[in-house]
């Protein structure tokens, strides 16, 4: 069975549109935990619209499953994550202006910034994930990084609006996903993902672990954050 990893960052959302220290999420990532999730999932971006720096050096200290920083490859971004020294760390592409994070990193663009990147958190004992698209290619040029591991994006997929879009989009994934298994990468795949379109993902096992925030925090709105991630691990479990 696939692993859960939980992305606390929009629980910080709702506390940062009021600019108070409340809801936390460090208690969302406890409550999680409890639920039974495989990680804790927080993404630090330069302009610090949500996490916030004290919210993973706590997060550090608490978490019992594993701590993943999803971060650009920065300079700034690369001493904090040597400084806290996360469980893993995901390389993901950054722009100001997008309201989430739009896609994979292009490594055909940024490969040598994203291998020196990789090579100096590995040097100090961090497995690194890259945040691909579903693209062959991208994944080839992945692995020629030494990453450990690739997080596959489902965006294009979970926005697709008609069922030919959704199934090409889908193929893409699939085809991804077995070439990593056959590279021997670690396969994690996120961005979009809800109660609804986990389900595409039945009996394609290759997928270690999928990582999914803003609809399970949407859920815990309504009834909890340990029934929202029990519910979407009983999705999981039927895949």
């Amino acid at each position: 069975m696939a692993g859960l990893a939980v992305n606390v960052n929009h629980v910080a959302t709702i506390r940062e549109a009021r600019q108070v220290i409340y809801p936390d999420p460090i208690a969302a990532a406890v409550l999680a935990e409890i639920a039974g999730v495989d990680g804790i999932v927080v993404h630090l971006r330069s302009d610090r619209r949500h996490i916030q720096d004290r919210d993973i050096r706590i997060l550090r200290k608490i978490v019992q499953s594993k701590l993943i920083l999803k971060m650009a490859a920065t300079s700034e971004m690369l001493g904090f994550a040597l400084d806290i020294k996360p469980d893993l760390v995901t390389l993901v592409p950054e722009k100001r202006e997008e309201i989430t994070t739009e896609g994979g990193i292009d490594l055909v663009i940024h490969k040598t910034t994203v291998t020196d990147t990789i090579g100096t958190l590995q040097n100090s004992g961090i497995p690194v994930s890259v945040f691909i698209d579903p693209d062959p290619e991208q994944l080839k040029l992945a692995h020629q990084c030494n990453a450990d591991l690739v997080e596959i994006y489902t965006g294009s997929f979970c926005k697709a609006t008609t069922s030919g879009k959704k199934e090409q989009a889908f193929s893409k994934i699939v085809d991804t996903v077995k070439l990593a298994h056959k590279l021997k990468l670690g396969v994690n795949a996120g961005h979009g993902l809800n109660y609804n379109t986990i389900k595409a993902f039945k009996e394609l096992k290759e997928i270690d672990e999928f990582s999914i925030g803003h609809s399970i925090v949407a859920r815990a709105v309504m009834v909890g954050m340990e029934k929202a991630v029990n519910e979407m691990l009983a999705l999981i479990k039927r895949l």
